[in-house]
């Protein structure tokens, strides 16, 4: 029998662009979960501080569990300290879905693409 470690594997990817003046896309795929959120956590907090309009597009996004929530939460709060519009995009059931039953669909500013949030 052969266990391998899941920290060997990366389970997410992260890619930042800044398609507008103070606008900057995150694009996430893959699984955030307790290994990958420090990574999400990492990226957002350098990001939010610099003002304007932040998106996080999840629509890459395979599986989001409670660690990746909490740091949504967090990017919201930080968002809010430092005058930045945080916008989440998510289509893909495996995101909306926990979003909708933890209530943060009515939390976060979601939208079904990056142009619907920037538009």
């Amino acid at each position: 029998m052969t266990v391998q470690d899941p920290r060997a594997e990366q389970t997410i990817e992260l890619s930042v662009r800044q398609p507008a003046p103070g606008v900057t896309v995150l694009a996430v795929s893959g699984e955030v979960d307790m290994v990958s959120a420090p990574a999400l956590r990492d990226a957002l907090v350098n990001g939010l501080g610099d003002g304007g309009t932040f998106v996080v597009d999840m629509t890459g996004v395979t599986f989001l569990g409670s660690a990746g929530l909490a740091v949504l939460v967090e990017a919201a709060r930080l968002a809010q300290q430092a005058n930045t519009a945080l916008k989440v995009v998510a289509t893909a059931r495996a995101v909306t879905r926990p979003l909708e039953a933890t209530g943060l669909g009515e939390v976060l500013s979601v939208s079904d693409s990056v142009d619907a949030a920037l538009g």
